[in-house]
């Protein structure tokens, strides 16, 4: 079977799984209410989703990793993205488990989400640097050739690529089909870009992984059946920065991922303006989904702006590879 053609079996075996399970996770949370809590300070309509069942990333991330498994191949790298992927999946399990199932409305502590997600960054990154060895070479947008760069430096870029990525994919996480959307788009493009780099393993965990948010999608277009959860939308985040980290190009990532990228500078920028000038606000509300939602924008028109958003820096993320359109 030719590389492409397990990405294809890969994409629709995981597509086919998140549409067969989620269905009955979502009748399971329910008959427990395990719900939704809303922040009181969101837009008013908001409210509404409170109580609906959270947790569903769940079945996306456990579909995407066997999916990745069965088709294959198994590779240290491919086992290195899942055990990434899965262990941020985990960390963002049990955050939801003690918000919504214990009912303990701050989850896990700060401090015990930034031990977990730093342990299974710096496993990534240091996994990545043994294989590559001292001097690294690292793909540059736009650029045919790639780069040399010290290990010091490979390490810091792959650490907070998988850091932010996850926290990044986290925040976009709040509105219906948001970040479930935005991840299939910038999963297909790095699926692509995987298999021009020769890395058939990566090419079919990001296919796995965009086909389970897509599946997911269904369920969690507006008005959402389900919500994904901090489960899902750090172990997407994860995911998207293992892929880029395993096969050096992890400065595509801004690029391919400009919508996370914005989401979360939106987040940055309102904490450090409100700080500078003691109480004003530079965004209505942050993350920058709100913004625009307390400007007058529905939910859907942010949705599917911000989607194009998505795909218009995918595009740029693939134009950026030399040898696909240059």
């Amino acid at each position: 079977m030719s590389p492409e053609l397990r990405v294809l079996v890969g994409a629709g075996a995981s597509l086919g799984l998140v549409l067969l399970f989620e269905r009955p996770l979502i009748g399971y949370l329910r008959r427990h209410q395990v719900g939704q809590r809303i922040r009181s300070e969101g837009p008013r309509r908001h409210q509404e989703k409170a109580g609906i069942p959270t947790m569903g990333g769940l079945v996306v991330l456990l579909a995407a990793a066997a999916v990745s498994l069965l088709v294959g191949p198994v590779t240290e790298p491919l086992l290195m993205a899942l055990l990434v992927t899965l262990g941020y999946g985990a960390i963002g399990f049990l955050d939801d488990y003690r918000k919504v199932a214990l009912r303990r409305s701050l989850g896990l502590r700060a401090r015990e989400k930034l031990v977990g997600q730093a342990f299974f960054a710096l496993l990534v990154a240091l996994f990545h640097l043994t294989r590559v060895g001292e001097s690294a070479s690292i793909l540059v947008p736009f650029s045919r050739e790639p780069w040399l760069v010290p290990a010091g430096l490979l390490l810091t870029l792959d650490f907070v690529a998988v850091v932010g990525s996850a926290n990044a994919v986290n925040l976009t996480d709040g509105l219906d089909g948001l970040a479930a959307g935005s991840t299939a788009v910038a999963s297909a493009i790095l699926a692509g870009v995987m298999l021009h780099q020769g890395a058939p393993d990566l090419a079919i965990l990001a296919a796995a992984v965009g086909a389970a948010a897509l599946g997911f999608l269904w369920f969690n277009a507006h008005p959402a059946q389900i919500f994904m959860g901090d489960t899902g939308s750090l172990g997407l985040g994860a995911a998207l920065a293992a892929v880029t980290v395993l096969s050096g190009t992890v400065l595509l990532l801004p690029l391919v991922g400009v919508l996370f990228v914005a989401e979360a500078l939106s987040v940055i920028a309102q904490v450090v303006y409100f700080r500078l000038t003691r109480g004003r606000r530079l965004l209505r509300m942050s993350p920058l989904h709100h913004h625009f939602e307390l400007l007058g924008w529905q939910e859907d028109q942010v949705v599917a702006r911000f989607w194009i958003a998505a795909l218009v820096g995918g595009v740029l993320g693939l134009a950026a590879v030399p040898g696909i359109l240059w």
